[in-house]
Parts: structure tokens; C-alpha cells; sequence
């Protein structure tokens, strides 16, 4: 260890937008580490049920809504962590040539909205503050992915976001503000228990380790990503992959 630099995140002040597995595990991690943590999402019954399982604070929170958004985001003296994980709303499994648009466009909208409206807010306090943190979960993914799955907008999405934490990262960089992506290759413990047997092998077939990343690793590596120990990485994207996508 480095002497007088620990991975922690003591004194921080983190907000995860999304109460599901990998919000819960994210937000778990950071409370691990010392954070104050806020999960903020829209459903309150599961979302008070995962806080109280953590011990973490809670509101609730459209995460698609600009007011829902400010209000809570105003709400806090500072905030140095902003991470988010809400529902993709994609729908996958149909021809691209036989599909809506809404239902291609429904993670599109969904991830460049939400994702910008709560970066925005967290980067309000961290432009003032001069340091900060700004966390997706995504990532431009594995080549060979559309070639195995029908997956509409999901990863047309996933490139817009990265587009967007670019240029967070140019523009608020010299406030001492970071972005960030997760690249993920699949968490199978997220994956609907209806349809994980089907898509877990898929998934540990294409990594270079012969598994899949665990719901602890992501909260690990978000924890890393987010600390002291992880000022030097801005504007990419962090590969927690297993080796399913080789840089």
C-alpha cells in the first residue's frame, strides 16, 4: 500500500442512480469504503428494501426527469461521486429490419437522457467543488456481439454514452472532474433468471479468463475507478471484461 493513500472513499459523498443488482452492488461497495451513499431511483418499495439492506440513504428519483433530477441533486451540500445504472429499457431479440423505431430508440433515449441529466447535475456541484467523479456502466462492447445477439439500440446507446463521457471529460477536466465508463462483457448474476441459462455460457465463452465478472468485481473496480487511487484515468473506459473485449 502507498503510504497515506488507501483505496477508500472516506468523505466522499456518493449518489447511484439505480436500485437493481449492479446499483445495489456498486452502492454496497462505496458504503464498504467508507462513502456516504444515496441510492436514488423511481420504484420505492425495492429501492427502500435495497437501501435498508445496505444501510444507505435513499430517495426517489426519475432519473429521466430534468426537475426530479435538480431537485434532488440541489438537495446536497456536495457531491463527489455520480454514478449511473438505471434500466437500459431495451428491448432485444428482434431483426433490426423488422423492428419499431421506438423500440430501436428506447435505450438510445433512455441512456443519453437519463445519463446526461444526472451527469449534469452531479458536474454543477463538482465544477464548484474542483474534483469529482462521474461513473457509467457499459461501455462500447465485444466486435463480434451483434453477430450473436439481436440486441436493437442496446449498443448504438452504449457508443452514445461513451461519446458523451469524452467530452465530459475534455470540458470538465480542468475543473478536476473525471469521467469514466465500466466496460462490462455481462454480469450474469444480473441477467433475469428466466432467460441466464441461455446467455451465461455465451458470455464466459468469450472471455480470455474462462469467467464472467462478478457483481463484486464491478463494485471493486467502481471503488478503484472512483478513489484517489484512480486520478489518473479519465474519458475511457475501465475494461472489466475478463479479456471478452481485448484493447
Amino acid at each position: 500500500m502507498v503510504q497515506g493513500v488507501p483505496v477508500n472513499l472516506t468523505g466522499k459523498v456518493a449518489v447511484v442512480y439505480g436500485a437493481g443488482t449492479i446499483g445495489g452492488a456498486i452502492a454496497g461497495a462505496f458504503a464498504e469504503a467508507g462513502a456516504e451513499v444515496h441510492l436514488a431511483a423511481r420504484t420505492e418499495a425495492a429501492l427502500k428494501a435495497k437501501a435498508e439492506e445496505l444501510g444507505v440513504g435513499y430517495a426517489v428519483v426519475d432519473a429521466l426527469d430534468e426537475q426530479s433530477v435538480d431537485r434532488h441533486a440541489a438537495a446536497f451540500e456536495r457531491i463527489d461521486i455520480s454514478v449511473n445504472v438505471i434500466s437500459d429499457n431495451d428491448v432485444q431479440g428482434t431483426p433490426i429490419h423488422e423492428m419499431s423505431v421506438d423500440d430501436y430508440l428506447s435505450p438510445v433515449v433512455t441512456n443519453v437522457r437519463s445519463k446526461f441529466l444526472t451527469a449534469r447535475a452531479a458536474a454543477r456541484h463538482m465544477v464548484r467543488q474542483g474534483s469529482g467523479v462521474i461513473l457509467f456502466f457499459g461501455g462500447t462492447s465485444d466486435g463480434s456481439v451483434h453477430r450473436r445477439w439481436q440486441l436493437g439500440g442496446l449498443v448504438t446507446a452504449f457508443d452514445a454514452v461513451q461519446a458523451m463521457c469524452r467530452q465530459l471529460a475534455e470540458e470538465l477536466g480542468p475543473h478536476g472532474v473525471r469521467a469514466v465508463t465500466l466496460q462490462t462483457g455481462g454480469i450474469p448474476e444480473s441477467i433475469p433468471a428466466g432467460i441466464r441459462d441461455q446467455v451465461e455460457p455465451d458470455i464466459v465463452g468469450q472471455t480470455a479468463l474462462g469467467r464472467a465478472a462478478t457483481l463484486e468485481d464491478v463494485g471493486r473496480a467502481a471503488v478503484f475507478v472512483a478513489s484517489d487511487w484512480g486520478r489518473t484515468i479519465t474519458g475511457t473506459q475501465v475494461n472489466v471484461t475478463c479479456g471478452a473485449v481485448l484493447n
